[in-house]
């Protein structure tokens, strides 16, 4: 099976990533830097560089496309003073565009696969029983990015290809923190399970990383 993971360098993609590479699948991972050991350059936010990164995959099939890249920087900020537009441009550009041009772009490759699917990491905080305030820019574009996926599966289920949008859990990372409550080894288990269950029966779940259904 090939593999591929935006955002791969470290935290759940990384995890991700190793897992899948344990397994003998063979694993893309990408990363921002232009040059980051084993990883592939791709800027998300950048239509060049998602042409470029496809165009290096060739005539090559992609069975699972997991698009994990994600910024989270308005932790903390003032209702008063914070929240600069800039940071809701990067934010959006990241967490939601960055997520269309990712299937968009490899949706060939997508086409090519026998079983294709593609997983969104998404999160609890984009639902919105979830609404306790603050993290405005993060909710909205998690939120963004669910919609996004909900609506991907509608499409592309006539082509065959599945659609999945996931919580990752509370997990041990610069993002969760280490205050969090499961590592990255216990967020890409339970992950994985997620994405080898998804079918077109299920296309357009939103699931936690223990399988439980999330509310929208």
């Amino acid at each position: 099976m090939t593999i591929v993971i935006t955002g791969a360098n470290r935290g759940i993609g990384q995890a991700l990533f190793n897992r899948y590479n344990d397994l003998g699948h063979k694993v893309i991972g990408t990363h921002r830097a232009p040059t980051h050991g084993a990883m592939h350059q791709l800027e998300v936010t950048d239509p060049a560089s998602h042409a470029a990164f496809a165009d290096g995959l060739g005539d090559s099939s992609v069975d699972l496309l997991i698009c994990n890249a994600g910024i989270y920087e308005d932790k903390g900020q003032s209702l008063v003073d914070g929240y600069p537009a800039s940071m809701w441009a990067h934010g959006f550009a990241t967490n939601v565009t960055g997520v269309f041009l990712s299937f968009q772009t490899l949706l060939p490759h997508l086409r090519r696969a026998e079983t294709p699917k593609i997983a969104i990491i998404s999160s609890q905080m984009a639902s919105d029983t979830r609404a306790p305030g603050g993290s405005y820019i993060y909710r909205a574009s998690k939120a963004a990015a669910l919609n996004l996926g909900r609506n991907l599966a509608s499409d592309l289920k006539a082509e065959g290809i599945a659609v999945g949008i996931y919580h990752p859990g509370w997990v041990q990372t610069d993002m969760g923190t280490q205050s969090a409550e499961i590592t990255t080894a216990e967020s890409a288990e339970g992950l994985m399970a997620r994405f080898a269950a998804l079918d077109l029966a299920s296309t357009g779940c939103f699931e936690t990383w223990d399988g439980r259904t999330h509310p929208y």
